[in-house]
């Protein structure tokens, strides 16, 4: 066997071992069908939250070798709560001085080839990744993650990287999850699941990243504990005053928009060029796909505040908003249900 052969057998050999552990690991964990069903869709808890078989060895990877830098920036949000519109949002600011603003990068890339996904991507094929060739071309490093807070990396927690971290209320996040799975199931040929289904499951929390409170309270919780390193953002409170959270976005990250800058209006710039109205109509969005084989157009729905009124009905609003005050009893956090 030549060199050559021998390197690639060395790197073969831990990946594989990874594998067989992870295998050995899926065989002792709950496992349940999500909202989404097909090989390797089946949901397994792992440290207290649901996550399919695909994504287990990534995150795994990520949690185990990632080391942070203090000046890193990281957008941590639970699924269908803002995702692609905070990664817009965050890029624009932290890297605005870094291209011409009649050349915006999202002009040409979707926000989430900007904002790479760290389990979902980065991650996602290969337990090592070279992250200097990654994060190469914009400093400091900016990348995303859907890891609830007691699951991130130590080097993580330990640095002064900085989180911004959003969310949404409960049952627009709900009704987003049901469409965005719905679109997914149909390109896997199953039978589309009912709202009273999906309803069940996301009442007892299975489904991928869940259970919802749990992850939100922990990015709270860690907020309220060192709000200089964690910034908790609500979908709701940028959809109402767009301006003035965006200032705060910037001062966080430690680059506040200048006076000349405000009255030059680059921060109603940001806030157009990242609108969910902005970004449907860009033509890197209209097509393509995700790393992960999601067409790009799926990322993008209605983003309106109070849908889930022409969705659920009057008994689901009533055992959602118990267990939205069970949950939240005595947390201070709070949602805005409806604009």
């Amino acid at each position: 066997m030549d060199t050559a052969t021998n390197s690639k057998a060395e790197i073969a050999s831990p990946i594989k071992d990874v594998d067989d552990e992870i295998q050995q690991l899926l065989q002792t964990l709950p496992k349940e069908e999500g909202l989404i069903s097909g090989s390797g869709m089946s949901l397994y808890l792992y440290q207290g939250f649901w996550r399919s078989a695909r994504y287990l060895k990534p995150a795994i990877s990520f949690q185990t070798h990632f080391q942070a830098f203090d000046s890193d920036v990281m957008v941590a949000t639970f699924p269908k709560c803002g995702t692609t519109w905070l990664k817009a949002l965050t890029f624009s600011i932290l890297y605005r001085s870094q291209f011409a603003r009649d050349v915006h990068p999202l002009l040409n890339f979707t926000p989430h080839q900007l904002v790479r996904f760290m389990e979902f991507d980065v991650y996602l094929n290969n337990p090592c990744p070279d992250l200097d060739n990654i994060f190469c071309v914009y400093k400091p490093r900016l990348f995303a993650t859907h890891l609830p807070h007691a699951s991130l990396p130590t080097s993580i927690k330990n640095s002064k990287c900085k989180i911004v971290y959003i969310c949404r209320n409960p049952m627009d996040m709900f009704v987003s999850l049901w469409n965005f799975t719905g679109k997914l199931r149909d390109k896997t040929q199953d039978p589309p699941l009912s709202l009273d289904e999906a309803f069940d499951k996301f009442y007892r929390g299975v489904y991928s990243a869940g259970p919802f409170f749990e992850h939100v309270l922990g990015y709270w919780k860690a907020s309220q504990e060192n709000p200089n390193k964690i910034l908790f953002l609500k979908y709701e409170d940028l959809k109402e005053d767009i301006s003035s959270q965006l200032k705060h976005l910037a001062i966080f990250l430690g680059v506040p928009f200048t006076e000349d800058e405000q009255k030059h209006g680059v921060v109603e710039e940001i806030a157009n060029i990242c609108s969910l109205k902005e970004l449907k109509e860009v033509e890197v969005n209209k097509k393509g796909f995700h790393v992960t084989g999601i067409p790009h157009t799926d990322f993008f729905r209605k983003g309106e505040v109070g849908d889930w009124s022409n969705y659920l009905t009057p008994s689901m609003v009533e055992r959602l908003d118990k267990l939205i005050h069970e949950k939240l009893d005595n947390s201070g956090l709070t949602f805005k249900l409806s604009s």
